[in-house]
This record gives structure tokens, sequence and C-alpha cells, in this order.
């Protein structure tokens, strides 16, 4: 029979123990980790709780506004929205004259219009514009070989020729000394153009005035000058003429 050794015995049974103690405290290092992970989900858990709780309020309050928004839009396009019982249809009035005036001038009268100088009215004429009937003068410009016609209720535009006084006063302006002013001559040809277009006699004896440079200085103006000059000396010539 062999021997047995009591120490290999002994090694076996503290080995065995060993084993044990250390897969116990293993086992237990495990489950307080479990533990403390099972808290900390917890944890986490109670806290994203309450963010969704705060969030939420919110949420419902956006959505609330969005319904309100939106049931306002529709009331307010139902109140558009003509109910086609109680649908009326507006009355449209059929302008078949036009409004009238009394006629300021006669057939041969010679009258100014400010755009296009002296001209003599040779006819009344009606004329269906849009379905309206529209009196107007007819008047031929002898100058610009061309026929033109006004209105009858917008005769304000045109004006008679000046009188025997306003002519003596034009005189005095055209012999008075020029007045230039020291400024861009855009500016002033501007200033020139308005005062021609306006049709009064006097402004018009201004212009020539203060640009009529005498024949031998003809050559000093420019181009745009002479045009001034000779649209305003013909438009004054014109109405004097007739005198």
């Amino acid at each position: 029979m062999s021997k047995i050794s009591t120490k290999n015995i002994l090694k076996k049974i503290f080995k065995g123990k060993t084993d044990k103690k250390v897969k116990k405290k293993v086992s237990k290092k495990k489950v307080v980790k479990a533990k403390k992970a099972k808290k900390a989900k917890k944890i986490i858990l109670k806290k994203v709780k309450k963010v969704v709780k705060k969030v939420s309020p919110k949420t419902t309050k956006i959505k609330k506004n969005v319904k309100v928004a939106e049931t306002a839009a529709v009331q307010k396009v139902d109140n558009l929205r003509i109910s086609k019982t109680n649908e009326v249809k507006p009355e449209i009035k059929k302008v078949k004259k036009q409004e009238t005036e009394k006629r300021e001038y006669k057939i041969k009268d010679h009258v100014v219009y400010p755009k296009h100088g002296v001209g003599q009215i040779t006819e009344f004429k009606k004329i269906n514009i849009g379905g309206i009937d529209v009196e107007t003068y007819v008047i031929k410009f002898e100058k610009d070989k061309a026929n033109g016609m006004v209105p009858v209720n917008k005769q304000s535009h045109l004006r008679p020729l000046a009188t025997i006084n306003q002519v003596n006063k034009c005189i005095s302006i055209l012999k008075s000394k020029p007045k230039i002013k020291r400024s861009m001559w855009s500016r002033r040809a501007q200033e020139y153009e308005t005062k021609i277009s306006s049709g009064k006699i006097y402004e018009l004896a201004e212009v020539v005035r203060d640009l009529n440079k005498g024949d031998d200085l003809m050559v000093d103006q420019s181009y745009s000058e002479r045009q001034l000059f000779e649209k305003a000396y013909e438009r004054i010539l014109s109405e004097f003429q007739l005198f």
C-alpha cells in the first residue's frame, strides 16, 4: 500500500477553501456592482421623467396655440365667404354721357394750349370712348400742321389770347435786363422748360429775355439753349401776330 502524505491532503483541503472564498468574494462584488447599476438606472429614469414633465406642458401649450390659430383662420375664411342665399351683386351704373359744361369758346376762336401753343377751334365733335359720349373741341395748330381734341369738361387747360395790356407788359419784360441764376445749366434748362410748357405769356417773355444774346452772340449759345430760345420765341410771336 502506498503511503498517504498528510501534507498533500492538507494542501488540497486549504486550496478548496481558498477557492471557495475567492468565488464568494467575486460573487459579492458582482452583486454590489449590479445593485449600483440598478440604482443609477433608477436615478436616470427619475431625472428623465422630470424633464419630460417639464417639457410636456410647453408642447401642449404650443399645440393649443396652433389649434386656436387654425380655428381663427377658418373663421376668417368663413366670414369672407359670401353665402349664395344672401349674396347681393353690386349694381354697375353705365355712364352714357359726360358731365356737361358750358362752352366758353366758339368756332373760329383762337386759344392757347400750353404744350402746343396757339391754335384755332374748327368744330365741336362728339366721340364715343368706352361707351361714353364725350364732347370735344377740335383745335387746329397751323405751326405743327396737326389737329388736337380737348374735352369740353377739360377746357380749363385752355386759355384765351392775351389782351393788349398783357402784351404791353410782355414788351416791358423783354426790354428789361436778363436775370440769369448762377446755377447748373441742367437746372436752369428744366426751369425754362416748365415755364414754356405752362403757357403763361409772362413766363414765355422771361425765357426769351434771359436766353436772348443778340444776333452777334448766337454762336456762343449751346444747342439746347438755342432750342429753348426758339421754342419760347415762336410761341410768343404767334400770339403777338394775331393782334
